[in-house]
């Protein structure tokens, strides 16, 4: 039987692409799923799909956290398991990037990140439940890719930001960890990696030869979320057929 049966699982951003195909996996090991949107109607297409409620949340916006945590909780009981996926990307060479784009990608992938998070954590000190936390992070926080200076400083906040949340929660035997992907296909990735000679640049720089598609991530998301992962936190997990390397 999967450790996450009897679980209640969130994750954000759970439209499509890498987000869905987590729910997915957390839903087909038995996590009851609850999947976020900024968009009404997304989000209750979500909610029918797993049998829930729609979760209507903009992650760039704290008080949108705040609330949508606190309505999930007061009605459907404790939440176990968090994914934090929703993010952005806004690549740009860093001459270009302007002060909106920089805020913008700044306060979804790393305020959004935390503030989710420290919503669900302050419901589990005060309960007493050893919730688990992973944060969905990139190769680009830990190694250079150009056109992504945003995006990658996000990235490498995220990676320490899980490394300082699971050393102070620790004691409540709250984990947090993250992953790191390559960059993987989906419907929101195509428009740049179908671009004339972008994959083969990309897999130039990849050992196992291929880039990554959301069934990569997502069992690797699910095993660090269970109780068979339950000595691992403040750990980032490379996805990235070997990118980050060399």
């Amino acid at each position: 039987m999967s450790s996450l049966v009897g679980k209640t699982a969130l994750v954000t951003g759970a439209k499509g692409g890498l987000g869905s195909a987590i729910a997915d996996e957390l839903h087909a090991q038995g996590a009851r799923v609850f999947g976020t949107s900024r968009d009404r109607g997304q989000a209750e297409k979500i909610a029918e799909k797993y049998g829930t409620s729609p979760v209507v949340m903009d992650v760039a916006d704290v008080s949108s956290i705040r609330s949508s945590v606190k309505s999930l909780w007061e009605s459907h009981g404790p939440i176990h398991l968090l994914c934090n996926n929703a993010g952005i990307n806004a690549p740009q060479p860093a001459l270009d990037v302007d002060e909106e784009t920089w805020r913008r990608v700044i306060d979804t992938n790393v305020t959004g990140t935390f503030f989710v998070t420290q919503a669900l954590a302050r419901y589990w000190v005060a309960d007493g439940i050893q919730g688990s936390v992973v944060n969905v992070g990139s190769q680009a926080g830990s190694v250079a890719i150009e056109d992504r200076v945003a995006y990658g400083s996000s990235k490498a906040a995220i990676a320490h930001m899980t490394r300082v949340l699971a050393f102070e929660w620790g004691r409540y035997g709250i984990r947090v960890n993250t992953v790191a992907p390559t960059f993987i296909r989906t419907e929101l990735s195509a428009a740049t990696l179908d671009r004339p000679g972008m994959e083969e640049k990309l897999t130039s720089r990849i050992p196992i030869g291929r880039l990554g598609i959301p069934a990569d991530v997502a069992p690797s998301v699910a095993f660090l979320l269970s109780d068979q992962a339950s000595l691992i936190t403040g750990h980032t997990l490379a996805i990235d057929g070997g990118y980050t390397i060399h």
